[in-house]
Parts: C-alpha cells; sequence; structure tokens
C-alpha cells in the first residue's frame, strides 16, 4: 500500500459530479485540482450501509475542506452511471458538492494497494494528498468500521501548520 511520502498515482477517472441533466458526469484526472490539497476517500460500493453515512458526512463538511483549499474526492469501483443512481436514490446523497470517482478498472485502487483481498473491493481508505501530490495523511478501515470525518479535517489543519503538532492537538492550540 502507498504511504505517507509517496507520489499519489496518476489517474483519469470518469466521475458523477451533479444530477442535472446533460452534467452528470465528467472526467478527472490527478491533474485537475493541482495546487490544492486533496482528500481523496474510498469505500466499498454503492447501495450499501455504512458508505451513505460517510460520504453524506463528508459532504456535510465540504465547506470545512474548501476554506482549508482543500478538494474531496470520493471514489469507488462502481460506475459513474451507479453513483448517479445511488444518488438519485438516496436522500442524503442528492446534493454532494464533490466528485464522485469511478474505478471500474480498479487502477486507482490497486496502485494505491487498497483492495480487500477476498472482496475485491475498496478498503474504506482516505488520503491526504498535498497541493505538490504527496501523500502527506493515510488512514485505512475495514469494510465494516466507518471513518471519523471530524479527524480527518483534524488532521488536514494540523499539516497545514507545518510545525509539530502534540498528541491531541486541535485547531487553536499551540504548536511546538
Amino acid at each position: 500500500m502507498l504511504t505517507v511520502g509517496d507520489k499519489f498515482p496518476e489517474f483519469n477517472l470518469q466521475a458523477c459530479v451533479s444530477r442535472e441533466a446533460g452534467k452528470e458526469f465528467t472526467e478527472i484526472s490527478n491533474t485537475t485540482y493541482a495546487g490544492k490539497w486533496q482528500v481523496v476517500f474510498f469505500w466499498p460500493m454503492d447501495f450499501t450501509f455504512v458508505c451513505p453515512t460517510e460520504i453524506a458526512e463528508f459532504g456535510k463538511r465540504n465547506a470545512d475542506f474548501a476554506a482549508k483549499n482543500a478538494q474531496l474526492l470520493g471514489a469507488s469501483i462502481d460506475s459513474h452511471f451507479v453513483h448517479l443512481a445511488w444518488r438519485n436514490d438516496h436522500a442524503d446523497l442528492k446534493d454532494l458538492p464533490f466528485p464522485m470517482l469511478a474505478d471500474v478498472k480498479r487502477e486507482l485502487s490497486s496502485s494505491l494497494g487498497i483492495l480487500h483481498k477476498d472482496a475485491g473491493v475498496d478498503l474504506r481508505a482516505t488520503f491526504i494528498v498535498d497541493p505538490e501530490g504527496i501523500i502527506q495523511w493515510v488512514n485505512v478501515n475495514g469494510l465494516n468500521v466507518g471513518r471519523n470525518i471530524p479527524e480527518t479535517l483534524r488532521v488536514l489543519d494540523a499539516l497545514q501548520t507545518g510545525e509539530l503538532t502534540p498528541c491531541n492537538w486541535e485547531p487553536g492550540q499551540a504548536t511546538l
């Protein structure tokens, strides 16, 4: 699995970005948001149970990430058409403000090393990537445990200080 200090892989994927007719899909690459921090998170598959709780929470916190010059990108092995169908079907996903990447060939997931060995789906992995495309933080959960979105924001804040941050550091506290 790629980890802190590694270059985030190149990718070019279809994404569901809207429910508006004629504007549902676009291609997104690793350079689409060049110069920004990126928080790229993966879920096992659409139309499941834990996944929408995480995706909806990321959506609710999108403005907090944007305020930190960070672009959220969600991804799974499902197609952009399945992403759209799920957004149309699930009330909490209808108005997501970030792209849902379709890694149907599992190329990005394989490059990152986050495919579940038996199920062949993405683990619940989150990568914080700096503006130079270098992975600065990785968190990976198993298939049945949801992630903590406030912790992802806290880590992004800590990374952006450029300083040493002590245990349990919170934004606004002194750095070392």
